[in-house]
């Protein structure tokens, strides 16, 4: 990689029959759009691969600073050249965070595609795979609908996995130890904001892009837009209903931890109860003065037992008819 020359990620041709021909820097430089499709993906960690976008690939200045953009929502926008569009994805890559999520950034025309990354997303590698396999995407609006389904299977993929955690909290809540099972539900709430964060602009963006797509969109294809967008909806209800799962969780773990203190508290007053009249006994024969009854008789002993005993049973007695044991 030198100044000159960028590492592209992914360029090529699509051949409308859902395959792709691959091409290098001198080719794709010498593309016409008789050729078909043109698809250029780049890292713009790469310093020749933004400099390609800035100076050689004709795009206005605000296009180029919203595809080399550090961090951005999800988002799209509609000129009279294309569509600007941004869209996020969950997180798969091995030893990564799943809610934190991975943005992609394209501009769409009819017979060009340019999509920007910083870290890797694995629905840009499904379509390459699709590609090879000669059932990827045919037109730049196939490809738009391809990748959002992509980018929703996984998500779909992160929801289902949300609920399974949370239901296997829900049915060892009883079992599973106090602070384990806080750590697994903060972390469940968490994850699930983090998510909900990104996909209630991506459904907006979405649903600007079937209602108002480029001119060149079949109406299969805005159709399957139209279908995403109604996905990721479904996603974040079931989100939100995770969520109030979590609310209730905890509402019902903080229920039951009181009701063991209470539990644990109420036998410690049934005992100190029970012991409050043996104490003052003890206390009162204990004392060291002249007249105490029994000091002299080899019995006192003998029946200071019984009546602490008999205390204690006419306490208990009580405590069970008033129920309270």
């Amino acid at each position: 990689m030198t100044e000159n020359h960028p590492e592209f990620l992914h360029s090529c041709i699509l051949n409308k029959r859902g395959g792709s021909e691959e091409l290098d820097l001198a080719s794709m430089m010498q593309w016409t759009k008789e050729q078909g499709v043109l698809w250029v993906h780049i890292d713009v960690n790469d310093d020749a691969s933004r400099l390609w976008l800035t100076e050689e690939s004709g795009l206005e200045p605000s296009i180029v600073d919203a595809l080399l953009a550090d961090e951005t929502r999800p988002r799209s926008y509609a000129t009279e050249e294309g569509l600007l569009i941004v869209l996020r994805g969950v997180n798969t890559n091995p030893g990564d965070d799943p809610e934190d999520m991975v943005s992609i950034r394209l501009w769409i025309e009819h017979d060009r595609i340019i999509s920007t990354r910083r870290r890797r997303l694995l629905s840009v590698v499904d379509i390459r795979d699709s590609l090879a396999r000669g059932n990827g995407p045919r037109t730049s609006g196939g490809f738009l609908a391809m990748l959002t389904g992509k980018l929703a299977d996984r998500i779909g993929d992160f929801v289902d996995g949300i609920e399974d955690r949370l239901g296997d909290a829900e049915d060892k809540m009883a079992t599973q130890d106090q602070t384990e099972f806080r750590r697994t539900i903060t972390a469940l709430r968490q994850q699930m904001a983090s998510v909900r964060r990104f996909l209630a602009p991506q459904r907006d963006a979405l649903d600007r892009l079937y209602r108002h797509p480029g001119a060149w969109f079949s109406d299969t294809e805005t159709q399957e837009l139209r279908e995403e967008a109604d996905r990721i909806t479904r996603y974040l209800e079931d989100l939100e209903l995770a969520r109030e799962r979590t609310m209730v969780l905890r509402e019902e773990f903080l229920g039951q931890l009181a009701q063991e203190q209470n539990s644990r508290m109420y036998v410690l007053s049934v005992v100190a109860a029970i012991f409050l009249p043996l104490t003052f006994v003890t206390g009162l024969l204990g004392m060291n003065v002249g007249g105490l009854p029994g000091l002299e008789s080899p019995r006192g002993f003998l029946g200071s037992i019984v009546i602490m005993v008999l205390a204690a049973a006419g306490l208990v007695a009580f405590f069970r008819f008033k129920k309270w044991l």
